[in-house]
């Protein structure tokens, strides 16, 4: 298992990731506020069940707010890791208010991939996995000869290309999907999330800004 950590990769366009850091807070909240006397009750009623999905009325908002919940501290520690390290530059290539609006369409797009994929399904889905996975899939697109530094086995420090580690990721996806037993790890979200983000990268991202760069370089002194 490889956990990322931190990549070499400057912002250009932007000072600061303000949507990215919003989101991971916004996350951190309603997590806490799940665990509150009050908050599992309420929490159930957020999450994405596939069966019910289509039944229109408030069903369909859970396409939105099952992005918002999570099981437990390492599935949301694992989530926010990713978007601390991978969403910057996504915002920086898309501008603020696209990337909510990118991050948004990956989640909603992620869950209902999932729908479709098991209609008859009772389960709840939550997390942020599939939004998260349409971020990987951006990146891998706008900077797959970056270096990204992952522990990995959580302990070995490691640095590998975007290309390299998100590809693992991908395939690993995709083979757990495929050959694996059910668990209770959402991995049609995951790819349904990846390809969401890949196609909207491609018409959501600034004028200018290119697919397989690398590291970009700072912007010209004024």
């Amino acid at each position: 298992m490889f956990i990322p950590v931190r990549d070499i990769n400057q912002l250009r366009h932007i000072k600061f990731q303000h949507v990215t850091i919003s989101l991971i807070l916004i996350n951190v909240l309603v997590f806490w506020l799940q665990f509150t006397a009050t908050g599992q009750e309420i929490a159930a009623s957020f999450a994405l069940i596939p069966r019910e999905v289509f039944a229109g009325g408030f069903v369909g908002a859970t396409l939105l707010t099952f992005n918002f919940l999570h099981g437990d501290i390492l599935h949301l520690a694992t989530n926010m890791m990713f978007l601390w390290v991978f969403g910057d530059n996504v915002e920086d290539a898309l501008g603020h208010a696209r990337f909510l609006l990118f991050y948004i369409l990956c989640g909603m797009a992620a869950g209902l991939f999932h729908a479709i994929a098991l209609p008859s399904s009772g389960l709840p889905l939550i997390g942020a996995s599939g939004a998260v996975s349409g971020i990987i899939g951006a990146y891998l697109l706008l900077y797959p000869r970056v270096h990204i530094w992952v522990l990995a086995l959580r302990v070995i420090p490691l640095k590998l290309t975007a290309a390299v580690f998100l590809g693992l990721w991908l395939a690993s996806q995709i083979g757990m999907l495929l050959f694996a037993p059910p668990s209770r790890v959402a991995f049609t979200a995951h790819v349904g999330g990846f390809i969401a983000g890949a196609l909207l990268v491609l018409i959501m991202r600034r004028p200018g800004v290119g697919l397989f760069e690398k590291t970009l370089p700072p912007p010209p002194a004024a």
